[in-house]
C-alpha cells in the first residue's frame, strides 16, 4: 500500500499541530505502508541558513525507506496575505503536477491547510481514480467569517463554500477533530457515514508535567515562581482573541501577584508589543514562540494556561493546545464558544471518561468580566489549579494518547483502500 501526502508545510517548519502529521506518518510506516510526500522548501519558523540547507536536499528517506520525502523549490513565505496566497497557489500547482505523475498510489491524504488543498485532493482523486482522505482541522470559510475577514454572502464566502462543497463531495472519508465539526458539515449536506471523528491527541510521553523547581525557563525568561502565572502560547492572530489577554492584563495591572506570559508569533505581535510599551503593562511578558520539544516547560510555567477564540468561532475551530495544556498537568483557562470544550474543561458527561473531573475553568468567548474574575478567584487558590491540572493529565492518559489517535487514522486509511 502506498499513500500520497501533499502538505503545504513540512519538517523542520513549525506550523500549527505539525506533530500530528509526523505521528500519523510514523504510525503508517510502522504498519509497513509506504508514503510518497511532496513538500516545498521549508520557510516557516526557520533561519535563512537552515532554509538554504534544505534547498540542496531534494530527496530524503526515513523509516527504513517507507517514507520518501521529495522537496521542490519555492520562495520564502511573506508576511502579507497576498504573498502568502500566491505562495499557496504556486505550491498547489507544483503539488498537483507531482501528484499526478506519482506512481502506484493507493490513496491520497490531505489536511485542510490551506483550504485549497481539498480541491487538490479531490481533483487528483478523480484523475488517478484512487480514494481521498481529508483531514479537516479548520472549517473554511466559517473561520474567515468568525475572524471578520469576510461575511456570509460575500464573494470570498461564496468561493469558499464552492471549495468546501467540492472537497466534501469528492472525499471518500473526512476526518474531523470534534463533534461540533461533524455537526457543522452534516448541516451542509455531508452524509454521516462519510465522517469520522478523531480528536487531535498529544504525545503524553513527550509532554509531561514539569515541576517548577525543575523548569529552567523560569530563569531563562526572568519569571518569578512566587507569582500566579497565566500563560498563552500560540498564534497571535485575530481568531485567537489575544485582545482579551491584553485587556485582562490592563484590568489587573495593579495586582502585583498576577503575571501574564505570552509566547507567540503572528499578525498582532507588533500591535501587542506597542500596547504593552505604551500602557506600561509590566505584568505582561511577550516572548518568542518556542519549539515543540519545549511545550511541556512552556505550559509548565503557568498556574493556568489559556485557550481562547473570538465569539462565533467555536464551531469552526477546536484548539488542540487544550490537550497539550492538560498533558502538562496545568489547569485550562478557556474563553471560548460553548460546546464540547466547555464539557471537557468542566468535566461534563459527554467527555467519554467515566472519571471525568474539572480540569479548568470555562468562560464564554469575549466575556472579559468572567475571564478576569476567574483569574482573580483562582489566584487566591492556586491549590485548586494544581488539582485541575492533575485531573487534566488523567483525562489525557485515559482518552487522548498518541497511540489511540494514530491507530484510528491508520484504520480509516486502510478502510478506504480495502473497501
Amino acid at each position: 500500500m502506498k499513500i500520497l501526502f501533499l502538505p503545504a508545510y513540512y519538517f523542520p517548519e513549525t506550523a500549527a499541530s505539525s506533530y500530528l502529521g509526523d505521528n500519523i506518518r510514523e504510525a503508517l510506516c510502522k504498519e509497513k505502508i509506504s508514503i510518497e510526500l511532496y513538500a516545498p522548501t521549508p520557510t516557516r519558523g526557520i533561519s535563512a541558513e537552515e532554509r538554504n540547507k534544505y534547498k540542496k536536499l531534494k530527496r530524503e528517506s526515513l523509516f527504513d525507506g517507507y517514507l520518501n520525502i521529495h522537496r521542490f523549490s519555492l520562495y520564502a513565505e511573506g508576511k502579507t496575505p497576498v504573498l502568502r496566497a500566491l505562495r499557496y497557489t504556486l505550491c498547489w500547482i507544483k503539488q498537483f503536477n507531482r501528484g499526478l505523475f506519482a506512481k502506484d498510489i493507493d490513496c491520497i491524504y490531505l489536511a485542510s491547510t490551506p483550504p485549497i488543498q481539498g480541491v487538490l485532493g479531490g481533483m487528483l482523486s478523480k484523475l488517478k481514480r484512487v480514494p481521498f482522505v481529508y483531514n479537516l482541522q479548520d472549517v473554511f470559510p466559517d473561520s474567515l467569517v468568525g475572524t471578520g475577514m469576510t461575511r456570509k454572502g460575500s464573494l470570498l464566502w461564496k468561493i469558499g463554500r464552492r471549495i468546501e462543497n467540492f472537497t466534501y463531495r469528492n472525499a471518500d472519508k473526512i476526518i474531523v477533530i470534534s463533534q461540533d465539526f461533524k455537526r457543522n458539515i452534516m448541516a451542509k449536506g455531508v452524509p454521516e457515514e462519510k465522517i469520522e471523528v478523531v480528536y487531535n491527541w498529544v504525545d503524553e510521553n513527550a509532554i509531561t508535567p514539569v515541576k517548577d523547581e525543575e523548569n529552567e525557563l523560569f530563569e531563562e525568561f526572568g519569571i518569578s515562581r512566587d507569582k500566579f502565572r497565566v500563560v498563552y502560547a500560540g498564534n497571535l492572530g485575530n481568531a485567537q482573541n489575544i485582545e482579551i489577554i491584553v485587556n485582562a492584563a490592563r484590568r489587573l495591572k495593579d495586582n502585583k501577584q498576577i503575571e501574564f506570559i505570552i509566547f507567540g508569533k503572528g499578525g498582532l505581535e507588533d500591535e501587542i508589543k506597542a500596547t504593552k510599551a505604551k500602557e506600561q503593562l509590566d505584568n505582561l511578558k511577550i516572548l518568542p514562540l518556542q519549539p515543540y520539544e519545549r511545550v511541556a516547560k512552556v505550559y509548565g510555567l503557568g498556574n493556568m494556561c489559556i485557550v481562547a477564540c473570538k465569539p462565533g468561532l467555536g464551531g469552526a475551530a477546536m484548539p488542540s493546545k487544550t490537550w497539550s495544556i492538560m498533558s502538562s498537568g496545568r489547569a485550562v483557562l478557556a474563553n471560548f464558544d460553548e460546546g464540547e470544550l466547555k464539557e471537557i474543561v468542566e468535566g461534563g458527561p459527554s467527555t467519554g471518561s467515566g472519571t471525568a473531573r474539572p480540569c479548568g475553568v470555562f468562560t464564554k468567548a469575549g466575556d472579559l468580566e468572567g475571564f478576569v474574575a476567574a483569574i482573580e478567584e483562582l489566584s487566591q487558590h492556586p491549590e485548586r489549579c494544581a488539582e485541575m491540572g492533575r485531573n487534566g493529565r488523567q483525562f489525557i492518559l485515559e482518552n487522548l494518547t498518541r497511540e489511540v489517535g494514530t491507530r484510528k487514522y491508520v484504520e480509516v486509511i486502510k478502510g478506504v483502500v480495502n473497501k
